[in-house]
């Protein structure tokens, strides 16, 4: 009886003293010393302590006040800005910054499983990207690799997918990602073929190229899904009829080298960012590829870093490269000069017009490599731009969690979200560049090196 008591008495002093241990065995994890920047936007608060057991915060506060339990693992973020993780809103996993499409898609379309997609999320994740939305890519490999990366076989950001997109008729050759549509009912076939395989949102493309029946089918089968809906704004009557169809979100600046939205697209945008019951009005501008052209064509060096290689074998890697040896001279670029002058003003019609701008890269087209163009679109947003440096960030946290309904989650840094944090060496408000070397970076608990 004596013994049992003992025994008892034991455990229970255990308990009370060894708090680090989880029912399940999870250690806690203690980040203090930081400066903690949340991702609501407001103030941020300096020698933070963020207590995470398992993959969920339990707790947040400062050194002094919050209390760290015996045996908890420490992290020292001292002289570091702790955020949440990146989000990246537009990427292409199933490609890797090759120069030719064409020519990627029958080298690799058989490896996109095994080897393509895989790689891109591996990069994303060590940029400090734990979140990205993917918007275009085969359903069946992106689906599968979403899966398995959700299910811990692959390391990656928790991925938010489209799959193909949907348009009027594909171009050539590209009808493993790219769906047409031929009429009403065709429209909403797709949507409902797309949502029935499990896709997170709609990519709606060339909707100014599809009869306003057919865009608004679309939209409305999506919603009908809780989808949300994404379309390009490359032309002024694609942004018009996304907005009278009811999409959520616009993706690039658009409009070539024109140099501003015209009147009546900016008194429609007005006018539905006015509409308070409807949300916010989401615009995912992909500036830094744009913005940044020129520089890296007369700064070859900076293909050498060698970020975008982890995952790629030697031989890709220099299937890529050979690609990009005469950067100034691909097709693809060769308006980019005349674009970027206009690009600022563009950006300043948006903030005008009240949209929430969203971080995304357009990462995986030629030279845009998923390792770096993260951090360059703050980078540029910031000071090229002339955005604020907190809004800019809660644009890769709170607000791309928002849009895709995730809040609860993920996208701040508060009790009861998952633990996805990153953090930099450095006050990142000032030195926004210092995101393209988070030293820190931890998803749903689990810390990556």
């Amino acid at each position: 009886m004596k013994k049992t008591i003992l025994t008892f008495l034991l455990f229970t002093l255990a308990v009370i003293i060894s708090p680090a241990i989880s029912a399940e065995g999870d250690r806690v994890m203690a980040l203090t010393g930081g400066t903690l920047i949340d991702g609501y936007g407001g103030k941020p608060i300096p020698n933070s302590v963020i207590l995470v057991e398992g993959k969920t915060i339990i707790a947040v506060g400062q050194v002094g006040s919050l209390e760290i339990p015996d045996g908890a693992e420490l992290i020292s973020t001292e002289g570091m800005s702790v955020l949440p993780g990146m989000w990246d809103m537009h990427v292409h996993l199933m490609i890797n910054g090759h120069a030719d499409y064409a020519y990627w898609d029958k080298a690799y379309l058989d490896r996109q499983t095994d080897l393509i997609m895989p790689s891109s999320a591996l990069q994303l994740l060590h940029a400090g990207v734990t979140s990205a939305r993917d918007l275009g890519a085969p359903l069946e490999e992106i689906i599968e690799v979403r899966d398995r990366i959700n299910a811990g076989e692959l390391d990656g950001p928790t991925l938010y997918v489209s799959g193909p997109f949907i348009q009027h008729k594909p171009y050539p050759d590209t009808e493993f990602v790219r769906w047409g549509v031929d009429g009403v009912e065709d429209a909403r076939a797709k949507v409902r073929k797309l949502a029935e395989a499990g896709v997170d949102t709609i990519k709606l493309i060339d909707q100014d190229q599809m009869t306003m029946e057919e865009v608004q089918a679309v939209v409305d089968e999506a919603h009908a899904h809780d989808l949300t809906v994404v379309a390009h704004s490359h032309r002024p009557e694609e942004i018009r009829r996304g907005l009278i169809a009811g999409v959520d979100c616009f993706e690039h600046t658009g409009l070539a080298t024109a140099p501003e939205y015209p009147a009546d697209v900016m008194e429609m945008l007005k006018e539905r960012t006015a509409q308070m019951n409807l949300g916010p009005l989401f615009w995912t501008p992909t500036v830094q590829g744009l913005y940044l052209f020129e520089y890296m064509r007369d700064n070859p060096e900076e293909i050498d870093d060698p970020s975008w290689h982890l995952g790629l074998p030697p031989e890709v890697v220099e299937d890529i490269r050979q690609s990009l040896t005469n950067l100034g001279r691909l097709p693809y670029f060769q308006i980019t000069p005349n674009r970027r002058p206009t690009l600022k003003h563009k950006i300043e019609q948006l903030k005008e017009a009240g949209v929430v701008i969203l971080v995304g890269t357009d990462s995986g087209i030629p030279r845009n490599f998923h390792s770096q163009t993260t951090w360059r679109e703050l980078d540029v947003l910031v000071n090229d731009m002339g955005l604020d440096a907190l809004e800019t960030i809660k644009g890769a946290t709170y607000w791309p969690s928002v849009l895709m309904g995730v809040s609860d989650k993920v996208g701040t840094i508060e009790e009861g979200k998952d633990a996805d944090i990153i953090a930099v060496r450095g006050d990142v408000l000032r030195h926004i560049s210092l995101l393209r070397d988070p030293e820190i970076i931890i998803k749903h608990g689990k810390r990556y090196e």
